[in-house]
C-alpha cells in the first residue's frame, strides 16, 4: 500500500522532528498556564510530551518534546479503527458481519461487552464499543479478525513512523509480550487526528466512520475534563464546543489526543504523561496538569 506523494509531503511537514520548547520558556501567552503545569510535572520526574496545532492553518501553538515516542495505552486502538473502517468498503467485510467472542479474547478493565450476555455482535457495533468505552474485548476480537499485521501495514502506509498498535490487550504482559499496548509521538498523533477531521485518512468515507466512532468516547477525565461537556452525550455542539478524542490509561500512563472546535477556531492536540504511579497524589497531579492544558485549549478556541 502506498500514499500519494502530495499526502506524504504534507504529512512530513506536520510531523517533522523539531526541538521541543523548554517547558516554561518562550511559550505563547495563550498557553502559559499549561506550560507552567507541565513544567512543574517535569521537575517532579514526570516524562511529558505534548503538541497543539491550529486545525485550519497547521500552525504549532505549543510543543514539548513532541517527537519523543511515548507509551499511549489505548490510543493505538485508533489505528485499528482506521483499518476496520477501510475494510468496510469491501462487500465481503461489511458492518453487519457478526463476530463471535472467544475465550482467548477475554480481558478485563475497560469496556462493557465483557458484562453483556450477547456472545456475538456486528463489526460496526464492536467498533462503536471501542470508540465509546475503549472496549478491550471488542478490540481483541477485531484484532483477531483483521490481523495485527494488517493494522501495522496500514499504519506504515499512512507514513507514521513513531506511532503503532503493538499488541493485543492483555491482563498481564510477560517477557515475550510487547511492553506496551501502543506507542505514539505527539507530532504524529496531532497529524493523524487533523487528517481524520479533514477527511484525509484513506478516504473521506473512512475518516468519517472513524470520527463517528470516536465521537462516542465517554472518557472526558483528562485534558477534556476542562471543556464542560457531558461525557455521555456530546456528539453535537454544546455552547459552541465540539470534541472528538481518544484517551489512553495504564499504570503510569495517561494520554489523550483530540480535535476541539469552538466558536472562534479549532485545534488538534496530544498530551502524553509517563510517571511513577506510586501514590494517589502523583496521579492527581498528572490529571490536574492535563486539565490545565485543556483550559488553555478551551480559551484558545472559545
Amino acid at each position: 500500500m502506498t500514499i500519494p506523494a502530495m499526502e506524504s509531503e504534507r504529512r512530513a511537514r506536520h510531523t517533522s522532528q523539531r526541538a521541543g520548547r523548554h517547558i516554561g520558556g518562550d511559550a505563547d501567552d495563550n498557553f502559559s498556564r499549561g506550560f507552567s503545569a507541565l513544567g512543574s510535572l517535569a521537575v517532579s520526574g514526570v516524562q511529558v510530551s505534548a503538541r497543539a496545532t491550529d486545525l485550519a492553518s497547521g500552525r504549532v501553538l505549543f510543543s514539548v518534546d513532541d517527537h519523543v515516542v511515548m507509551p499511549t495505552a489505548s490510543i493505538g486502538k485508533v489505528l485499528l479503527l482506521v483499518e476496520v473502517a477501510a475494510r468496510l468498503s469491501d462487500p465481503a467485510f461489511n458492518g453487519y458481519t457478526i463476530l463471535d467472542r472467544e475465550t482467548a479474547d477475554f480481558v478485563g478493565d475497560s469496556g462493557i461487552w465483557q458484562h453483556l450476555q450477547a456472545p456475538a455482535l456486528p463489526i460496526a457495533d464492536l467498533a462503536a464499543l471501542v470508540g465509546a468505552t475503549s472496549d478491550n474485548l471488542a478490540t481483541n476480537v477485531l484484532i483477531r479478525t483483521v490481523g495485527l499485521e494488517s493494522v501495522r501495514a496500514r499504519t506504515e502506509a499512512l507514513g507514521l513512523k513513531r506511532t503503532a498498535l503493538l499488541d493485543l490487550v492483555r491482563d498481564h504482559r510477560g517477557p515475550d509480550d510487547a511492553p506496551q499496548l501502543s506507542i505514539g509521538a505527539a507530532s504524529e498523533l496531532t497529524w493523524l487526528f487533523a487528517s481524520l477531521a479533514r477527511g484525509e485518512i484513506v478516504s473521506k468515507e473512512v475518516s468519517q466512520r472513524v470520527i463517528g466512532w470516536l465521537s462516542l468516547n465517554a472518557d472526558l477525565s483528562l485534558v477534556a475534563s476542562a471543556f464542560g461537556l457531558d461525557p455521555l452525550a456530546h456528539r453535537g455542539a454544546d455552547h459552541g464546543i465540539l470534541l472528538v478524542n481518544k484517551t489512553g490509561a495504564d499504570g503510569g500512563v495517561r494520554a489523550e489526543v483530540g480535535v476541539l472546535r469552538g466558536p472562534r477556531t479549532a485545534v488538534t492536540y496530544a498530551v502524553s504523561m509517563y510517571f511513577a504511579d506510586t501514590n494517589l497524589q502523583a496521579r492527581l497531579a498528572v490529571l490536574d496538569g492535563m486539565r490545565q492544558v485543556g483550559l488553555d485549549l478551551l480559551e484558545y478556541v472559545h
